[in-house]
């Protein structure tokens, strides 16, 4: 397999120290911005020139053992950062992801990873591929697409409405509260107060259609086949009608952003290579041939390329090693795991696109305490969403992501090509 876009270092560091001698703040906007323009680049520097790159504003964690060490001790890097943020927008009530090994946070995860069944991989896989047939089916006959708003968020909504049980008042109304709401929690890092609002605004509207939803449930005859009907089923004791409905909230909140943004990471990355993307293409036949193109793809772009954090008490990371760092309490840390994942003194030949590499290799998915809740059925709406694309043998790229705040894919013109309507 080939590499492409190989990063190359070059005097980030050199330029940073020049802004910060003249103003700070000038600083903390280069980083910013190099962060969201040229962030391999700036990563491949970082790693091997200042491993834990310590600002006045933040530290960045760009090597594998030190990023996963951050991401292990939830009980010294707290999610601090974005969960007060969560909260407010689900009303003040406490969110379990949004806290650190919590008897709460203990006993609502386990109950909802109980109620996403790994055993309903298959039949998730088989409702991404009917929506996602769907869609490209409806595709414009002028192959002109948009895989955004035409293929990954319908796809990730229809999942949310038919199998969490949260279809929302409509698909757009459901997918606005959610881009509000984590648009504040995980890129709000200056604290925009429109951001803020908006967010609690669209949690509140968020929580009463759940509210609705839950009354219409208690008062069915007979229950569906989802996820939501399966907690109200269930009925937990100690588990109130107001916890049911916050985790609920937290299903489309983890999953309506960051599984179309994957899907985009994944898509945009193979149709970069043509060699590879030859590959992939032959290989979609098979969905367990094919889906080592999505993950390996997802190493080389993952949709959250850093994780914030909070260092709540004084820790020496990296301890024992030349590049050994006291992380002072109250430090805002950026763990990054788009710069751990090319590491190469734990992943070999990392500009290599290879399907070989071990799943413990993989941290797009996060690592540790809040790591991916649902992972074995988000990772099956990905990868066969994007597989069921490449499946069109037209289809190629037609213009550059466009994101909201740099994080959020907004559109990602396609051309489904001549070819690319089957029969």
């Amino acid at each position: 397999m080939g590499a492409v876009d190989q990063a190359t270092t070059g005097g980030h560091l050199e330029r940073y120290e020049e802004a910060l001698a003249r103003d700070p703040m000038a600083a903390f906007g280069l980083v910013r911005e190099w962060m969201r323009t040229d962030w391999r680049s700036l990563f491949a520097e970082l790693r091997e020139r200042r491993p834990i790159f310590v600002t006045p504003a933040f530290t960045v964690v760009t090597r594998f053992a030190d990023v996963v060490e951050v991401l292990a001790h939830e009980e010294v890097f707290s999610v601090r950062s974005f969960g007060p943020r969560l909260d407010a927008a689900l009303g003040g009530a406490p969110f379990m992801l949004a806290r650190d090994a919590t008897p709460m946070n203990w006993r609502e995860k386990g109950l909802m990873q109980l109620m996403l069944d790994p055993q309903d991989a298959g039949r998730v896989r088989e409702l991404a591929r009917r929506l996602a047939d769907e869609l490209l089916d409806a595709a414009p006959r002028d192959g002109r697409f948009d895989a955004v708003d035409g293929l990954f968020r319908p796809v990730a909504l229809g999942v949310c409405a038919r199998y969490f049980g949260v279809p929302g008042p409509d698909p757009r109304t459901l997918g606005g509260w959610t881009r509000a709401v984590v648009s504040d929690g995980f890129a709000n890092f200056l604290g925009d107060p429109r951001l803020q609002a908006a967010s609690v605004s669209a949690g509140a509207e968020l929580l009463a259609h759940l509210r609705d939803r839950l009354a219409e449930l208690r008062a069915g005859d007979e229950l569906p086949d989802d996820v939501f009907a399966r907690l109200v089923r269930a009925s937990p004791p100690g588990v109130s009608d107001d916890r049911i409905v916050v985790n609920m909230a937290g299903l489309p909140l983890g999953f309506v952003e960051s599984a179309p943004g994957a899907m985009v990471e994944a898509a945009e990355q193979l149709l970069l290579r043509p060699q590879v993307l030859a590959e992939a293409r032959e290989a979609a036949a098979d969905p367990e041939r094919f889906d080592p193109y999505v993950w390996e793809a997802l190493r080389f772009s993952p949709f959250f390329k850093l994780l914030p954090r909070i260092c709540e008490r004084d820790h020496v990371l990296a301890a024992g090693t030349p590049r050994s760092t006291v992380i002072p309490a109250g430090t805002f840390v950026l763990a990054a795991p788009a710069s751990a994942m090319f590491d190469a003194d734990v992943v070999p030949e990392p500009d290599e696109f290879r399907l070989d590499r071990p799943r413990h290799h993989r941290l797009f998915f996060g690592y540790g305490h809040h790591a991916c809740l649902g992972v074995h059925l988000a990772g099956p709406v990905i990868a066969e969403t994007v597989r069921r694309l490449l499946l069109r043998p037209g289809v190629r790229a037609a213009g550059s992501v466009e994101r909201s705040l740099g994080i959020f894919p907004d559109a990602f013109p396609l051309d489904l090509g001549t070819e690319g309507r089957e029969g």
